[in-house]
């Protein structure tokens, strides 16, 4: 498979996607079908959304179009040689992926070899489920079990910023809650700034250290396990 996971769209003080724009260029640089699912998108029009991608594709002379022009999505999924999965609202994302019966039409266009890239939800939906989001369940979907692209959790936007005189749980205490109810799970956690990619049978991670958490054990950068947590 082809894998770009991202874990946001914008860094702190820059534009948006500026900071993957030269992994997204090399990811995607024969490809000529590209879809866009703009379903995670809540307080943004899907138009105004579709626009915001395009922005960023043309810098890069590609072009892209959104599933929602379309009466049906999963057909201009079964042409696409790249999927898009944008951020937002992950339960929102999930929720009218399975409406719009795309689960199994995305995992088997992924696994025949077509490109995907997701960032923030769009990465989140490519693990085992979506236990491991930060999003707020404003909607429920019909499962929490996700694309599966990928034999393990995500967790983007990874922080272990504690707001000052808070007493409340960290990430890593939130994702400890996880490993505990499913020892034989594992995340991945993706800071600001840093992505999973795996082109065929190659998986590198960029931007910045990426994390490893498994039950009972430190956590540990993945560059040093890469491989395994793909077996």
């Amino acid at each position: 498979m082809n894998l770009l996971l991202l874990s946001n769209s914008t860094n702190f003080g820059e534009s948006y996607m500026n900071h993957a724009l030269p992994v997204l260029g090399s990811f995607l640089k024969n490809c000529s079908n590209i879809v866009f699912v703009p379903y995670a998108g809540v307080t943004v029009s899907w138009d105004d959304y579709e626009k915001k991608v395009q922005q960023v594709l043309s810098a890069l002379s590609l072009e892209v179009r959104s599933v929602h022009h379309l009466q049906d999505p999963a057909k201009a999924i079964e042409n696409a040689d790249a999927i898009l999965v944008g951020g937002g609202n992950t339960f929102r994302l999930l929720q009218l992926l399975q409406q719009n019966k795309l689960i199994t039409a995305i995992r088997e266009r992924v696994e025949s070899g077509v490109r995907y890239v997701g960032w923030s939800a769009g990465s989140n939906v490519a693990g085992k489920t979506i236990c491991t989001t930060n999003d707020m369940p404003i909607v429920q979907p019909e499962s929490f079990n996700a694309l599966g692209l990928v034999p393990f959790q995500i967790n983007p936007h990874f922080t272990e910023a504690r707001l000052p005189n808070h007493g409340g749980e960290t990430r890593t205490d939130r994702l400890k809650e996880y490993l505990e109810l499913n020892r034989e799970g594992r995340v991945v956690c993706l800071p600001e700034g840093t992505w999973l990619i795996q082109e065929q049978d190659v998986k590198t991670t960029g931007g910045g250290d990426v994390w490893l958490m498994e039950f009972g054990k430190e956590m540990e950068k993945t560059g040093e396990v890469i491989n395994r947590i793909w077996n």
